[in-house]
């Protein structure tokens, strides 16, 4: 048995599978999702990030590039994973346990909590920013309904209707906001129905402000605080990677001098136990007054409580040490002393310029100083 179909009806079925396949099609998985959101979001920040902030490097969430070897270096994105397990943190530790300054800096940026709260909030600005260009963005839809009667006097009776469009805002200059919607009626237009009008087609509204100009910038604020907060945040974001930075290297750096002062402690007392036995020695057999040998014992002693003060203060600095790293306490690792003996060769400069100068140069380059006079100024 053939059926006859109308040319209108045959159209009706292609235009219904166009747009049920372009909905298919749109379908897509989270991940997917979130990679489009990581791209835009990235790209944001990367237009907004000045060459004064410094480098592009240790921003993007999970991102564990090193910063120590370049900090003026750019680095790739790197994909978003799941917060480290300690398996993973103990997969960080060299396996001769000596953890170098880079390599203390390198975890640090990866699995510290607060640095990680960083990443994500400078995330989050963007990720709101585009929120709200969404809302002025084109916004595209489309629409198709379907009717079906079974009516045993008059016979079947189908009806298909269908549209597509787009609906996009426009905020003017005072806040006058300019909301343009079009939507083309296929069905109408393949049948070729008298009733299809502009009317149909476009439509459009314009909400003025009536409070004066002033409550025109008022619509216009959100869009703006929303640009402006990237920037805010960047800059917090680049002005807290330094000092956090600095921290841990002072911070590795404190822990080798505790270390250093437990051998200078301990090769004192293997002295002085080497002293006290001679001079034991010299009492027994006449040559010392029996009392100078109990006062050395007595030095001795407290020489020894002094070692284990100093042995506990350096391992309370090395386990606090490893919390800042998000490292477990029992991890089995040592800083690398040669790092400390570089750090002699190199020395210690004296900054070349005056208390004023430095003054005038914190004023103009300090990025949390910019944030105050930008707020303050009340533009980006």
């Amino acid at each position: 048995m053939f059926f006859k179909f109308k040319p209108t009806t045959v159209a009706y079925w292609i235009f219904c599978g166009i747009i049920v396949f372009g909905f298919l099609s749109g379908c897509r998985n989270p991940e997917q999702f979130k990679a489009e959101a990581d791209k835009e979001v990235y790209h944001i920040i990367d237009s907004k990030w000045q060459d004064n902030f410094g480098g592009k490097t240790n921003y993007i969430v999970s991102d564990a590039d090193s910063i120590i070897g370049n900090i003026n270096t750019e680095v790739t994105e790197m994909p978003v994973t799941a917060p480290a397990t300690d398996d993973e943190l103990s997969g960080m530790i060299p396996e001769s346990g000596v953890l170098s300054l880079q390599q203390a800096v390198e975890i640090a940026t990866k699995f510290n909590r607060d640095y990680q709260t960083q990443k994500e909030s400078l995330y989050i600005s963007a990720l709101n920013l585009t929120l709200t260009r969404h809302q002025y963005a084109r916004q595209w839809f489309g629409t198709i309904d379907g009717a079906y009667v079974d009516d045993k006097s008059n016979g079947d009776d189908m009806s298909v209707d269908g549209s597509v469009g787009f609906d996009q805002q426009f905020l003017l200059l005072e806040g006058i906001l300019v909301n343009v919607g079009i939507a083309l009626d296929w069905t109408r237009f393949l049948t070729g129905d008298p009733r299809t009008t502009l009317g149909s087609v476009l439509s459009g509204d314009l909400a003025i402000p009536l409070l004066g100009a002033g409550a025109g910038k008022v619509a216009r604020e959100n869009l703006t605080q929303a640009e402006r907060n990237v920037l805010y945040r960047i800059r917090t974001f680049n002005r807290y990677r330094k000092t956090f930075v600095v921290s841990i290297i002072s911070d590795y750096y404190s822990v080798l001098q505790e270390r250093e002062r437990v051998d200078i402690t301990r090769a004192s007392y293997q002295r002085q136990i080497e002293s006290t036995n001679q001079l034991k020695m010299e009492a027994d057999v006449g040559q010392r007054a029996p009392s100078e040998a109990d006062e050395a014992i007595q030095s001795l002693l407290r020489a020894e409580n002094n070692l284990v003060v100093i042995q506990q203060r350096y391992q309370q600095a090395l386990d606090r040490f490893k919390i800042r790293l998000s490292l477990p306490t029992d991890a089995n690792i040592v800083l690398d002393q040669n790092e400390l003996a570089a750090l002699e060769e190199i020395g210690i400069s004296q900054p070349e310029y005056s208390e004023e100068q430095a003054m005038g140069m914190a004023l103009t380059q300090r990025l949390d100083l910019a944030n105050s006079k930008d707020r303050l100024d009340g533009r980006i």
